[in-house]
């Protein structure tokens, strides 16, 4: 849950924000199309549940950001959370909060838009090595043209090696084939 905590929060906040149609007129014709205007007599509720969700997006960023290292993305996604919460309390604009929730969305579909890129090239660049000493498991970006023999285990320091019969750690101890084999499988 912890890799999809930044997409659920944003789209879930337009969602309820959507069902929110005195505070959100722009999204009420989303929420009118997905039947979210008989909710509107809960409009507080639906308020504060966008609110909670803008906050567990931030926080899905900062956790994504841990695992991918993109500075543009976590700075995109915390200045449209801070757009939102400012334009609802500080400058009360609604510009300002719909340009929040753009910039929310649009820093949660960053990762998704990358691995659709990698399904549309037939390459899975990415693999979870798990050590077969501590069981810690890693998740690791593959070499495109090359096979990766050693590999320093974060969590125990032991220096893993390919197994007899595998081209590289990946093969050895990923959860997917390096892109060298996943080329030769192909073919």
């Amino acid at each position: 849950m912890k890799s999809h905590l930044d997409k659920v929060g944003s789209f879930g906040a337009i969602i309820a924000a959507a069902a929110c149609p005195i505070c959100f007129p722009k999204l009420a014709l989303l929420g009118a199309l997905l039947g979210l205007g008989g909710l509107s007599a809960y409009e507080w509720q639906f308020l504060i549940a966008a609110q909670v969700l803008v906050g567990i997006a931030m926080l899905g960023h900062v956790l994504a950001y841990l695992r991918q290292r993109k500075r543009w993305v976590l700075a995109l996604a915390l200045s449209g959370g801070a757009a939102f919460f400012s334009g609802l309390y500080v400058v009360g604009s609604e510009a300002v909060v719909y340009a929040g929730f753009a910039a929310l969305v649009a820093a949660s579909t960053v990762e998704l838009w990358d691995r659709a890129r990698k399904v549309i090239a037939g390459k899975v660049t990415d693999s979870v090595l798990t050590c077969p000493q501590c069981k810690h498991r890693q998740r690791e970006a593959m070499p495109t043209d090359a096979c990766l023999f050693f590999y320093e285990c974060k969590g125990c320091g032991a220096l893993l090696r390919p197994k007899t019969g595998d081209c590289c750690v990946f093969c050895s101890y990923g959860s997917v084939k390096c892109p060298p084999m996943q080329g030769a499988g192909a073919a």
